[in-house]
């Protein structure tokens, strides 16, 4: 293996988008509810990185960096695995429903809806297949025991289909590239620049040598964060030597163990997808909702989507206390009594209770909620407080709030 340096170069991100001077290559029109979660809880199976590792030519941290900014891969296709290993505890399939909800409408009749479907990416193992043919046609097919549901964006059109229900979820994309309500991450290049977005001087960034993945020759480029008070470890990204896209992205918590959360590809082809790929009608006797209001959604609105979220929405777009990997996001939900009670009967709050653990600072009481990476606060008079970071930091940061 040839020699690299292993420079921190935090000033890299702040120089340079990593999303600037390229497109992306797939954007899916997923559930923006998910975003918070799968961004931070997607793991990978490790038989996707080969044995050997290539010789490539030396590489610094700066320039590995430059190189993923500069990628611009128009056409993929391929498979993707993800999975993931929060720690919750198991609840025998209810936590998918808590997290999905009744979909925006509140009616759980429309399965084909991304809102509620693709948020079974939080939990398990999943297998994925994208193909992408520019910034305004993707396609991303969730594979099932028996079943496949399809997101296919075509020009100013996204469907969603579930072949088990038979059911077709069709909304308008709000404009060129994408669904602009929804676009979280759904491969390793996607949540690279999710990650990237992190890279400041609060981080240190080295390559850490070289690998395969998916029978392509990659750098690879580790970040770690600097501050105590995070639950982040480190995370890994494969980048393809030739083109620059992350092939494989990795996410391990401080606590060590699995990797919280992983993405990567393990077949992937840079050929132009068949025009047939994104070709989309819907079948004979599917029954059709179409999304009228979907461009109106609050892109960042927290709760929205229904289930848990939706009982904890707030009156207004959340703010974000302290800088870096230690960062809070909070907002008010304007309910006092802490937990919210279930609207479909049951003592929702209750149950929630019994799954978290109650402390009290200068803010007064609450109850933290604790997972290998994710942990949040909600105190008794309905303020929220969540991040990546220790129980105690989130105590600190709502002590900071009075």
């Amino acid at each position: 293996m040839a020699p690299y340096e292993s420079d921190d170069a935090v000033g890299a991100a702040r120089d340079e988008d990593p999303r600037s001077g390229r497109r992306k290559a797939a954007r899916y029109a997923v559930p923006v509810a998910v975003v918070g979660v799968a961004a931070a809880t997607i793991g990978l199976v490790p038989a996707l990185a080969d044995s050997g590792d290539p010789d490539l030519p030396r590489i610094s941290a700066q320039q590995l960096l430059n190189k993923i900014a500069k990628s611009d891969v128009q056409q993929l296709s391929g498979t993707v695995k993800i999975s993931t290993d929060l720690g919750l505890p198991d609840l025998g399939g209810l936590e998918k429903g808590l997290l999905s909800g009744a979909g925006r409408g509140g009616s759980g009749d429309d399965s084909a809806d991304p809102q509620a479907k693709l948020t079974e990416l939080v939990t398990g193992t999943h297998t994925l297949r994208v193909a992408a043919d520019g910034p305004d046609r993707q396609k991303l097919s969730l594979l099932e025991s028996g079943a496949e549901y399809s997101l296919i964006h075509d020009g100013k059109d996204v469907w969603g289909y579930d072949s088990k229900s038979n059911q077709v979820h069709h909304s308008t994309a709000a404009g060129s590239g994408k669904d602009r309500r929804a676009e979280p991450p759904a491969t390793p290049e996607d949540f690279a620049a999710e990650a990237l977005k992190s890279v400041d001087d609060t981080t240190s960034v080295t390559v850490d040598g070289t690998a395969h993945v998916a029978g392509r020759d990659a750098y690879k480029l580790l970040i770690q964060p600097r501050q105590s008070g995070t639950t982040v470890g480190a995370i890994s990204i494969a980048v393809d030597a030739k083109t620059g896209l992350p092939l494989k992205f990795t996410l391990t918590p401080k606590s060590g163990g699995a990797a919280v959360l992983d993405a990567g590809f393990t077949q992937v082809s840079f050929a132009r997808p068949a025009a047939s790929t994104f070709d989309f009608t819907p079948p004979k006797g599917a029954k059709v909702t179409e999304d009228h209001d979907g461009a109106k959604a609050p892109e960042h609105a927290p709760g929205h989507g229904g289930g848990l979220a939706g009982g904890l929405e707030g009156k207004g777009g959340p703010k974000v206390l302290g800088k870096g990997w230690t960062s809070v996001a909070t907002f008010d939900t304007g309910a006092q009594g802490g937990l919210p009670n279930g609207s479909r009967g049951g003592d929702l709050g209750g149950f929630l209770g019994s799954l978290g653990e109650k402390v009290s600072g200068k803010f007064g009481k609450g109850t933290v909620f604790s997972t290998r990476l994710v942990n949040a606060l909600i105190t008794d008079d309905g303020k929220v407080y969540a991040g990546a970071v220790t129980k105690d930091a989130l105590v600190k940061a709502a002590d900071a709030e009075k």
